[in-house]
C-alpha cells in the first residue's frame, strides 16, 4: 500500500459524501495504491450511517468509529494507529484542506521529504480577529519554545511510514499537539502552501474556548517557560521589596514618615494576582500529569467497517 489518507469526522452528514467524491476523483488520477480511513469521532448525527455506505460502495475505504467522542486530535492518531501506507496523509472533511494538493504532497514524499507540512497562504473565512490570533499563537508558541513550528501550519500533513512508526510507539501522551509533533521529530521536512476555502456545508467545531485550549496545550507541550516565569516574577519581587525597604528606611531617618497604605494594598493586591495566576499555570501542568499517570486510551473503537460489510470489534489503545 503506497498511501494512506486519514479523514477526521465528527457530524459532518451533510458533505461527507461530496468529499469522498472529489477526494476519490483526487486520488484516482494518482499513480498509488492508496486506502482512505475515516475516523468517526463519536458523531451524534447520522454521520456513521454515510460511512457505512461509503465504505460499501468502495472498496478503499475503512470507517474506524469510536465509542464515543475523543477529539481531532486522538481520530487522527488512531488512523495513524491503524494505516497501512507507505505514506499517511492527515486531513479534514470539510475541504478546506484541499485533495488536489495531494499530489504535490507525493511528489515531495518521493523525493525523499519524510514530513511535509501544510501551511495556508489565505483563508476564505478568515475575519481579522481570528487570523490575527492565530498569528499570535504560532508567534508565542515559537518564542517560548525551542521546537520551531511553521505559522499556519494546519492538521493537513503528510508524514512517511517512519514516522507513523514514531508516533505509534513513542508518542503517546494522552494530551498532544499533533501538528507540532510532527514538526518535532527531525528527518527531511518540506512544506507547500495552500488556500483555504470556505466551507461549503456545516459549521467549524472549533469554538473559541477550544481554540484557548488547544493553545495551553500547545505551549505546555513543548516549552516549560510558563513554569520559568514564576521564578522571574519571584525575583522581580525581590527587587521591589527591597527598593520599598530602602525608601521606608529613608524617610524614616529623614523624619518624612508615610502611611504608606496604598502603596501597601497596590503591592499586596498585585502579587496576589500574580501568585494566583503562577499556581494557575503549575495547576494546568499538574493537570497534564495527572492524565498521563493514569494511563487511560487515547481513544477507544467501537467498530471497524470495511467494504463488503466486513466489520470487527477492536478496543484498542
Amino acid at each position: 500500500m503506497d498511501l494512506s489518507v486519514v479523514v477526521s469526522i465528527y457530524n459532518e452528514e451533510e458533505g461527507i459524501e461530496h468529499f469522498f467524491d472529489v477526494l476519490e476523483g483526487e486520488l484516482n488520477k494518482l499513480p498509488y495504491s492508496y486506502e482512505v480511513l475515516m475516523i468517526n469521532d463519536g458523531s451524534h448525527d447520522n454521520t456513521l450511517s454515510e460511512l457505512k455506505k461509503l465504505s460499501e460502495r468502495s472498496e478503499h475505504v475503512r470507517v474506524v468509529s469510536f465509542s464515543r467522542n475523543f477529539g481531532h486530535e486522538a481520530a487522527m492518531l488512531a488512523g495513524i494507529d491503524n494505516s497501512r501506507g507507505k505514506a499517511i496523509i492527515c486531513m479534514d472533511s470539510d475541504l478546506q484542506h484541499p485533495p488536489a494538493k495531494i499530489a504535490e504532497m507525493m511528489k515531495m514524499w518521493e523525493k525523499g521529504a519524510e514530513v511535509v507540512t501544510m501551511v495556508r497562504s489565505e483563508r476564505k473565512d478568515d475575519k481579522g480577529l481570528h487570523k490575527w490570533l492565530s498569528r499570535s499563537f504560532y508567534r508565542l508558541v515559537n518564542r517560548l519554545s525551542d521546537i520551531k513550528i511553521d505559522e499556519n501550519a494546519s492538521d493537513f500533513f503528510l508524514i512517511s511510514d517512519k514516522v507513523g512508526d514514531l508516533l505509534r510507539k513513542d508518542y503517546r501522551e494522552r494530551s498532544r499537539f499533533l501538528r507540532g509533533i510532527v514538526q518535532s521529530v527531525g528527518f527531511r521536512r518540506e512544506k507547500v502552501e495552500y488556500v483555504a476555502e470556505e466551507r461549503k456545508t456545516g459549521k467549524s467545531h472549533y469554538s473559541f474556548r477550544k481554540l484557548v485550549k488547544l493553545s495551553l496545550l500547545a505551549i505546555s507541550s513543548f516549552s516549560k517557560v510558563p513554569l520559568q516565569i514564576g521564578i522571574i516574577v519571584g525575583l522581580i519581587f525581590v527587587l521591589l521589596s527591597i527598593v520599598l525597604l530602602i525608601y521606608s528606611l529613608v524617610m524614616y531617618f529623614c523624619q518624612r514618615p508615610t502611611s504608606g497604605y496604598t502603596t501597601l494594598i497596590v503591592f499586596l493586591s498585585l502579587f496576589s494576582g500574580i501568585q494566583l495566576m503562577i499556581v494557575g499555570v503549575i495547576g494546568e501542568y499538574i493537570g497534564y500529569i495527572y492524565d498521563e499517570v493514569k494511563g487511560r486510551p487515547i481513544y477507544i473503537i467501537d467498530k471497524i467497517y470495511e467494504s463488503q460489510s466486513k466489520e470487527q470489534d477492536d478496543n484498542k489503545n
